[in-house]
């Protein structure tokens, strides 16, 4: 079977909706499926390039990469209508060669899936769709307290163009990816007969604990992080925003008392929170240091908004002495980044709510300590569950292991041979109708 898939950040960009693609490359051949990319010139994408990603890439996979228009102004200097017409353009060169059986759309810049149903109606090739985020999104309707991105007026307009988009796009796509099983109940719940019987297939980033393991090899003589205080250094890595301010202010808060209670020296850890913010370097605001503004934390807690290379973001895990990681409010989040913390081997605390897929994972995988909390979790009972499972207990220096047969269905290798099932399963399902 021959994909088409469409991925405009993809390596050497360091996007985070180019990883699952990514990983799944060096696993598809032996699946029975070959790829070939389509993606935007990494001059042209907004964000790090990191170009020990494309050293990961099979040598003989087919990227085909196009230049995105210069466009400024509200609305015009987003990736996807600054690329849609040259990807459109490209991707009609490569389909009407006949040489595809399926498109997948692998990105979170959704606008760009309109192009599905303009493809499938010239060329008959099907296609399908990876849902890594929603593509519309209830969480500021049912948040009313919490400000959206761009603030409520900007907002408003994209959620009604978003609607209108995906109703459009959904009811032709062939299949349905997705990292979190909330993502496809919400289209069956908003379009019914529409995408109800399609073939869907639950699945998160995959793990790939080769890379990990390699880029550790390399790092034997480095020696750990440590804090300007000369004690260990605990890391949060990862985006930031007011949804994870729940499981942050707790921690902060159980840390407070476990300096209060003597569980922990005042003088000891320090805590680095980095690559927090989507924003162009220099421009992106903090989530994590004013939660300590004020407190006894003040000057232990730094956070850098700046996003990581893929890369950078791994020796950051594997020069730590300990690692934090904290998930949304939202039940529905599914942290994609929870795999490289659990190959990297640290003491780990992880704050999720206990919908999330993080918290089942962890359950049977082990890999670290992991705090579930929900709706009715007061801040002061999450933060008092963290003291208890984290500061008291001492799991702050003591690594839990990784149970790897456990973690073997969660790895690029196993799912890339789901996925491959899933594409023969929307190829049929196309086929049929």
């Amino acid at each position: 079977m021959r994909v088409l898939c469409l991925s405009p950040r993809f390596a050497p960009t360091n996007g985070a909706d180019t990883h699952r693609l990514r990983l799944l490359l060096n696993h598809a051949a032996t699946n029975g499926w070959q790829l070939e990319v389509l993606a935007v010139g990494a001059a042209d994408v907004v964000g790090p390039v990191d170009p020990w990603l494309a050293e990961q890439l099979p040598a003989d996979v087919l990227i085909h990469r196009v230049r995105a228009w210069r466009l400024k102004g509200w609305g015009l200097n987003g990736l996807a209508q600054r690329s849609i017409w040259p990807l459109y353009r490209q991707g009609c060169a490569l389909l009407q060669t006949r040489r595809f059986d399926l498109v997948f759309f692998s990105t979170t810049e959704f606008p760009l899936h309109v192009l599905g149903p303009l493809w499938q109606r010239k060329y008959g090739v099907p296609f399908c769709m990876d849902y890594q985020d929603p593509w519309v999104n209830d969480y500021y309707h049912t948040h009313p307290n919490v400000t959206p991105p761009g603030g409520r007026v900007k907002y408003a307009v994209a959620d009604q163009l978003h609607r209108l988009a995906e109703r459009y796009v959904v009811r032709s796509c062939a299949g349905f990816l997705s990292v979190s099983g909330a993502y496809l109940a919400d289209l069956d719940a908003r379009y019914g007969a529409l995408v109800h019987n399609k073939p869907k297939l639950v699945r998160p980033f995959p793990a790939e604990p080769a890379e990990v393991e390699n880029l550790g090899q390399t790092l034997e003589h480095v020696e750990l992080a440590s804090g300007k205080h000369g004690g260990p250094v605990w890391r949060y890595i990862g985006r930031g925003g007011a949804d994870m301010q729940k499981a942050a202010r707790a921690f902060f808060a159980a840390w407070n008392s476990a300096v209060d209670r003597g569980h922990i020296a005042p003088v000891g850890a320090c805590f680095e929170a980095r690559g927090t913010s989507y924003a162009a370097a220099g421009q992106g605001g903090k989530t994590f240091e004013p939660l300590v503004a004020g407190t006894a934390l003040a000057g232990r807690v730094t956070e850098s908004p700046d996003r990581l290379g893929y890369s950078d973001m791994l020796r950051a895990l594997l020069t730590s002495d300990a690692l934090v990681v904290f998930g949304s409010d939202d039940p529905a989040y599914t942290a994609s980044k929870i795999y490289p913390y659990l190959l990297a081997g640290k003491p780990l605390l992880a704050i999720f709510h206990e919908k999330s897929s993080v918290v089942s994972l962890m359950r049977a995988v082990g890999g670290g300590v992991c705090v579930a909390f929900n709706e009715q979790t007061t801040s002061a009972e999450l933060s008092d569950l963290i003291a208890q499972a984290w500061f008291e207990s001492g799991q702050y220096s003591r690594p839990v292991p990784l149970d790897r047969q456990a973690f073997e269905p969660y790895t690029a290798r196993q799912q890339a041979r789901d996925v491959g099932q899933w594409f023969r399963e929307v190829s049929a399902h196309a086929s049929s109708i």
